[in-house]
């Protein structure tokens, strides 16, 4: 059994708290992300995970154990980390049965075990390699079968794949995407990548100074965010938001702003009305029409082979990004009519950024 639990998880370092008070749960078996920005405290949480910081105040069970006050290598966990850490005097297959030698495993089991993980990440042919004749994504695949080989039923992951390239990174989501599958087990990672986290996760946690903004399905996050920091931090090009009040008429809703007037779904209740809020459309909801009842400037438009990302000025200064097929006529200082789709329209607390829809 290798569910987590995390109750009430403060980390302090003098007066800075880290993590402020953190409650979540990771089911037996879930790839469990965690994704902020820098500083957020994603990180603190998995090293207090891990057993290398320990927690200020709180408990973290795996399984039915409480952990705090036991050391790492109690934990029945693996660890991957940003640094590989490879051994560079030591071949790969020396680097993956390192652990396995220290707790003085049989040899012959020790090359059973070794072997089994070098397939499991397709690394076979390098056994005999040194890390320094490994290309980035061979050295991070030989990082992976040196923790898998220990068996743990827990994976923890700290941006394991930021020092790739592109392509690199694309290819190592689909094969972690496949080990997990294969193995079954937990899988805890962290990321500021939020293509990592909607591509790979089963549920993502979204982390902000040290606090958690949402726990959700990559879908239920990116298509209902709790909060505007949520709403902004997923998604490319990020959301457009724009501020402005509601107003009732009749028993519908309007969001009014400078250059803009949009209705609102009737469902909303009638104590939204008169406030200041702050309206977040996705580009793709930003539907260039030439009979839609908003005008506005092109800026710029950036192709991008799938799509056209069209950069506009609806007045004021004020800017969208609209996202159209890429056989678009539209250019810099050309004129566009738009208009929003109303379902697709967020409504966020201007104040506190608390979402109202």
């Amino acid at each position: 059994m290798a569910r987590i639990q995390i109750k009430d998880l403060v980390k302090t370092f003098g007066a800075y708290k880290a993590v402020s008070g953190i409650n979540m749960e990771i089911r037996d078996g879930e790839f469990m992300i965690m994704v902020g920005p820098s500083g957020c405290g994603k990180t603190t949480t998995l090293n207090m995970i891990s057993g290398l910081e320990t927690p200020t105040s709180g408990q973290i069970v795996i399984g039915d154990t409480v952990v705090n006050d036991l050391e790492p290598g109690e934990r029945g966990l693996g660890m991957v980390f940003q640094d590989l850490a490879l051994f560079p005097h030591m071949t790969v297959y020396e680097n993956i049965a390192f652990g396995l030698r220290v707790k003085k495993v049989p040899p012959a089991e020790i090359d059973r075990r070794v072997t089994a993980a070098a397939e499991a990440v397709h690394i076979g042919s390098l056994l005999p390699k040194l890390p320094r004749q490994c290309s980035g994504g061979e050295s991070q695949r030989v990082a992976l079968a040196r923790t898998i080989v220990t068996n743990p039923s827990v994976f923890l992951m700290d941006e394991p794949l930021s020092s790739l390239d592109a392509k690199l990174r694309v290819d190592m989501r689909t094969e972690l995407k496949r080990l997990h599958e294969r193995l079954k087990a937990t899988f805890v990672y962290v990321t500021h990548d939020q293509a990592e986290a909607m591509t790979m996760a089963d549920s993502i946690v979204v982390m902000s100074k040290g606090r958690i903004e949402q726990l959700g399905s990559p879908l239920a996050i990116y298509n209902t965010p709790a909060t505007q920091f949520v709403a902004g931090f997923f998604g490319t090009p990020t959301m457009n938001f724009l501020e402005g009040t509601i107003e009732a008429n009749g028993s519908g809703r309007r969001f009014r702003a400078p250059g803009i007037d949009q209705p609102l779904p009737d469902a909303l209740p009638a104590g939204i009305a008169g406030r200041k809020v702050t309206l977040g459309v996705r580009s793709e909801h930003v539907l260039v029409d030439a009979n839609g009842p908003h005008a506005g400037t092109v800026l710029i438009t950036e192709p991008l082979g799938d799509a056209t990302l069209v950069h506009f000025d609806y007045g004021q200064g004020k800017t969208l990004v609209a996202k159209v097929p890429p056989t678009t006529t539209l250019g810099p200082g050309g004129q566009l009519r738009f208009d929003f789709a109303p379902q697709a329209c967020h409504l966020f607390d201007a104040a506190g950024g608390e979402r109202l829809n």
